[in-house]
Order: C-alpha cells, then structure tokens, then sequence
C-alpha cells in the first residue's frame, strides 16, 4: 500500500469513542490495517483513555506486521518502565513497536497530577526520558544518568532487546521547542498541518497526521465526509472549551488555520476538528485532488503519514488508491 519511503500508519480507535465492545474494535481496526500492509497503528494517551500499552499487547497479539506507535507521556510513567515495557514486547512478540513522545495535552489532565512544568520546559524533560531510554537499550551495563527530571544509577535492563527491535521514536508537536527536541534526540518530528503551502520544512525528518476521505468523483468523496462529519454545535462547544484548556501549540495554531478562509475547490478541510470529532485536518476530494494535495506535502519533507481512524476496511482501499499515485 505504500509509496517507496513514504510510511503509513492508522490510528487506534480512542476507548472515549466506544463502549463495552472496545476490545472487538480494537481488533477489527488492527486486523484491516495488518492487511492493508500499513506501517503501524498510533494509540493514543491521556487521561481519559485505557492504558496504550495494553491496548497495544491486544495489537500485536492480533496482527503479524503491524507495530504500535505507543503514546508516552513522562508524567504518567518513569522512563525504566517504559525502556521495560519494550523490551518485554520484543522478547514476548520478536516484534517492533514505535514510541510517539507527547510533552503537553490539556492543562487540567496535567494539574490533575500535580505537573505544574512550564510548556517548553516539559519538552526538556521528554529529552531527559529518551535519553534514558536509548542508554538501557544501547549499553549492556550499568547505566548512571542525574538530570533535572528524572535520576537512575548503575541500573540495567532485561531481558535485553536486539538492536533490530530498538524502537524508533517520533516526537508530537509543533512548536520550536518540541521540534529542537525531535533534533536532539534524532526523532521524527509530527505536527498538524495547515495547507501544502503553510508546511514548512523543519530540518528534521518529518511527519504529519491527517485523515483523507478519496474517491473517483470529488462531489461522491464530499457527500461522505459532510454524512460521516455533520456540524454538530454540542461538539463545537466542546471544541471551544478545549481550545481554551489547552496549551499545546498544534492546537491553537490548527484552530488559526480553520479561521482562515482557504481556496474554493482546496480539499483541505477541518469541520471534523472544528466540531470535536477528530483531532487533525481532513484532506477531501477527488483521488487525483487528494493525489496532489499528498504530493506536495510529500515536496515539503513530509515522510510519515499517521491517518485517522479508518471507519471501515474499505477505506484503506480507497486511501491506498491515493498513495501508491503519490510521488
């Protein structure tokens, strides 16, 4: 399904969306994207949401290629925990997963745990748990490191993970702070897009979540998203509320790129943002409008592309239909 370097991944259906037949859902999504030859699968963290590492056991013992992009939030768990958490997965499963570094998310989820740190400060201290991190997977003895945030001393892990399973880490934000962060710590950076034309290249490898509804005619693709995304006023409540609770730079600046009016005919789209059903702009048209849309992104360094939620298997279909056209 993917374009030669271009990588895809999905998204975890988020617990807060679904009742007491979560862990069907999960399965169902995991299983359509392992077909569909997707890269991974994204699932989410915050306070509100099950536990992502057991809801990516349920991924992997339910798939055979694809690899959770584990959310982490220092707050919520010590770094030796995390660094044993992989290593456990590699040594049950002998398969990958991907580490997605959040720093912020909404205020109140933070001070609900006493984290009173500054915005940039938290992306400091995200540096501090990947270093962490990356020493007990690369150095077999015992590791010693003081910071600011967290401290561990002649400490080693097990069972050690092979150096093809170490995982890769991408970094979720797109203010200067959390891109010098994906810099230091050698991770690819994923940001909310504005349009083509308002992503700029950040000199690190770069990602972008987004979701794209395609289709042969631009008028069939349009009916869908307006029946999948009506305008619902209790979601732009909502959406007003966490605007304001928020401190996360992807927010504000996506919210400031859905009070510009874009171009009549682009396929750029943010009503299901605006109304609280999704977290990430919408890319909606025509395979050929869409096509173009992804290739100028692709023209801006973008590389890694985290799509939202699949509501169905055929989706992927018609999602596959636009990417393996795309330069």
């Amino acid at each position: 399904m993917q374009s030669r370097s271009i990588r895809l991944f999905s998204t975890c259906p988020p617990s807060s969306q679904y009742g007491g037949d979560y862990l069907r859902k999960i399965k169902e999504v995991a299983e359509w994207c392992d077909d569909a030859g997707l890269e991974g699968i994204l699932v989410y963290t915050d306070n509100s949401l099950v536990d992502p590492w057991l809801a990516s056991q349920v991924i992997l013992s339910c798939t055979s290629n694809l690899a959770p992009l584990v959310a982490i939030q220092p707050v919520y768990m010590h770094p030796y925990s995390a660094a044993k958490m992989v290593t456990t997965f590699s040594y049950l499963y002998n398969r990958r997963i991907y580490l997605n570094m959040v720093a912020g998310g909404f205020v109140n989820d933070l001070v609900a745990l006493c984290d009173f740190i500054e915005h940039d400060d938290r992306y400091d201290r995200l540096i501090e748990y990947v270093s962490i991190m990356k020493c007990l997977f690369d150095d077999p003895g015992p590791v010693t490191f003081t910071g600011a945030y967290f401290a561990v001393k002649n400490i080693t892990i097990k069972p050690r993970i092979s150096p093809e399973l170490i995982p890769e880490v991408f970094v979720s934000g797109t203010s200067a702070a959390g891109v010098e962060a994906a810099k230091e710590i050698g991770a690819t950076s994923i940001s909310y897009p504005g349009t083509p034309s308002e992503t700029l290249s950040k000199g690190v490898p770069s990602g972008i979540r987004i979701g794209i509804i395609a289709r042969d005619e631009s008028r069939k693709a349009w009916q869908i998203a307006h029946e999948r995304f009506p305008v619902d006023r209790k979601g732009q409540l909502t959406y007003a509320l966490a605007r304001k609770v928020s401190d996360s730079s992807w927010y504000e600046q996506l919210s400031e790129f859905g009070e510009k009016s874009t171009e009549p005919d682009s396929p750029y789209w943010l009503v299901p943002f605006k109304n609280y059903k999704t977290f990430c702009p919408y890319l909606v048209g025509s395979y050929d409008d869409v096509r173009r849309e992804v290739s100028k992104y692709i023209e801006r360094g973008v590389q890694t592309f985290i799509l939202d939620v699949p509501p169905d298997r055929e989706e992927l279909y018609h999602t596959a239909i636009v990417f393996n056209g795309a330069r």
